[in-house]
């Protein structure tokens, strides 16, 4: 009797590639080394496919073998995941989504990184749709509490490190829409919190408003701040959603996973 038996990977380079990937992503989800047995039967692969695929891995460096037949990721993945993470721009990656959410809103999109006790604005798209100036200009500084993006990394930092933040700058107001009470400012963050999103209403300069949502890397910390930009008279806080979608999006091209990383 003809024994059957499966078609070789060579023949197949595709399903050879697809297989790999699958042996990866069960390797990732366990901490500790693997047995063979076990990641065969997590893939649905048979035995000895598994181990002729893992032991094309471990010689390219992708998947490490252990003792006892056990595998576990290599260190190959970190050396190309820290090659590409070294060559990931923020602004680069930023862009794509600021001029999609640019197109669908017509207002300008902001990028904003925190520096001290301030927000640095490091990119912008502009509305061209008036003639009110808006502070949010690359280079341009405002204090953490008055922007929308500062109190999104305010909110970050945990209320200590709210309060200190209060003393140490004594909250200046640059209008008089300005948070410029600690209790108020604490009130003001816990709505940040609860629907991540923030708003500055006037507090950086009079006649402008904004919404900002927050923009993580692959370690799950909070890097930057997206905004929108709006003359008082045509803010619409309907649109924190659009902002959040796209927030999220740069995200996700930075590396942030939400179900794998908590804060």
């Amino acid at each position: 009797m003809t024994r059957v038996t499966s078609p070789p990977e060579t023949k197949n380079p595709i399903q050879v590639v697809e297989r790999m990937m699958k042996l990866l992503d069960v390797l990732a989800h366990h901490p500790d080394p693997a047995p063979l047995k076990q990641i065969a039967q997590e893939t649905g692969l048979h035995p000895s496919t598994a181990h002729r695929i893992l032991g094309a891995m471990s010689q390219s460096g992708f998947v490490e073998r252990g003792e006892g037949g056990t595998y576990r990721l290599g260190i190959r993945l970190l050396e190309l995941g820290s090659l590409v993470k070294s060559r990931i721009s923020l602004r680069e990656t930023a862009m794509p989504a600021m001029l999609k959410l640019h197109a669908a809103t017509g207002e300008s999109i902001n990028l904003g990184i925190r520096d001290g006790d301030e927000i640095v604005y490091v990119d912008r798209t502009s509305s061209g749709r008036s003639a009110v100036r808006v502070v949010h200009i690359v280079g341009a500084r405002a204090p953490l509490h008055t922007t929308a993006t500062g109190k999104l990394f305010l909110v970050e930092d945990g209320l200590e490190r709210v309060r200190e933040y209060a003393r140490r700058t004594g909250l200046p107001a640059s209008t008089p829409g300005s948070i410029t009470d600690p209790a108020a400012l604490e009130k003001e963050l816990d709505k940040v919190r609860r629907h991540g999103v923030a708003f500055d209403l006037d507090e950086v300069e009079n006649g402008v408003r904004c919404i900002a949502a927050g923009i993580r890397d692959d370690s799950g910390e909070l890097i930057a701040g997206l905004s929108l930009s709006t003359p008082s008279e045509r803010f619409n806080p309907d649109r924190a959603p659009l902002l959040r979608e796209a927030a999220d999006e740069i995200s996700r091209a930075l590396g942030y996973v939400p179900n794998r990383i908590s804060h």
